[in-house]
């Protein structure tokens, strides 16, 4: 159930954060003033965001007493999110460079996890 819980909680939140930066560095002007209002504008997005960060890495490692497992989990989840967000922001293919990558991070995962 912790499990669950916590990828549920990492998911939403490193979904939410990559989208607002895409949707910043596509779509707001990148003066000074315009970000500083873009960003305060979204400070409570932000700030729900980082709170599922927050309690998604306590119960990732609640669950497996591993902090570096649930941190390179987090890692793996934001890259896949990137791969979707670039995809759906900017129109970016993954080549098969980006799976071969993605599935040494993968292999890499079920190393660390193994006793």
């Amino acid at each position: 159930m912790w499990y669950v819980a916590s990828f549920a909680l990492l998911f939403a939140g490193l979904t939410c954060i990559n989208v607002i930066f895409a949707y910043q560095g596509k779509h707001i002007d990148p003066h000074f003033w315009t970000t500083v209002k873009f960003q305060l504008l979204l400070l409570p997005l932000i700030f729900a965001a980082n709170l599922c960060i927050g309690y998604g890495v306590k119960l990732g490692l609640k669950a497996t007493h591993q902090l570096g497992y649930v941190l390179i989990t987090a890692k793996c989840i934001e890259v896949l999110i990137s791969v979707g967000v670039g995809y759906w922001f900017m129109k970016e293919m993954p080549t098969c460079k980006t799976w071969v990558g993605l599935l040494v991070i993968a292999l890499g995962v079920i190393l660390v996890k193994q006793k």
